[in-house]
């Protein structure tokens, strides 16, 4: 299975974004997927998590609000739209994938099997 995140780049404060993971070489609707970012020196922090149907989302209190998760069954991709960007949003971004269901450890990254290679998201004040 392979996971290639994009849609990264330098964006304003109050900017938007939207990035994007396609998955291949697997089959992208029984995976539960999700964002995950990471800030140097800081740990792996859990952003959005989708379930397989796309019908069940979860947010991390930090971006609720401010970002949505879908998916896209015919494009095998996975997105996240990220308005009212903020410099504490910089980090790098990674998109990953469970074959298994992550319902009860959806914010915990040794949960998720598969991973992208990531992709930089840097907010300017």
């Amino acid at each position: 299975v392979q996971l290639q995140a994009s849609g990264g780049g330098l964006v304003q404060a109050g900017g938007s974004l939207r990035l994007a993971c396609a998955v291949s070489r697997g089959t992208f609707s029984t995976y539960d997927m999700a964002w995950f970012r990471q800030a140097p020196g800081m740990e792996r922090e859990f952003v959005a998590a989708v379930e397989k149907s796309g019908s069940t989302k979860y947010y991390a209190d930090s971006v609720k609000g401010r970002v949505t998760i879908s998916r896209d069954k015919a494009k095998s991709t996975m997105y996240l739209q990220m308005n009212s960007l903020q410099p504490e949003d910089t980090a790098v971004y990674y998109c990953a994938g469970s074959p298994s269901s992550i319902l009860s450890q959806v914010r915990n990254h040794h949960a998720y099997n598969y991973w992208g290679q990531g992709t930089q998201v840097t907010v300017s004040s």
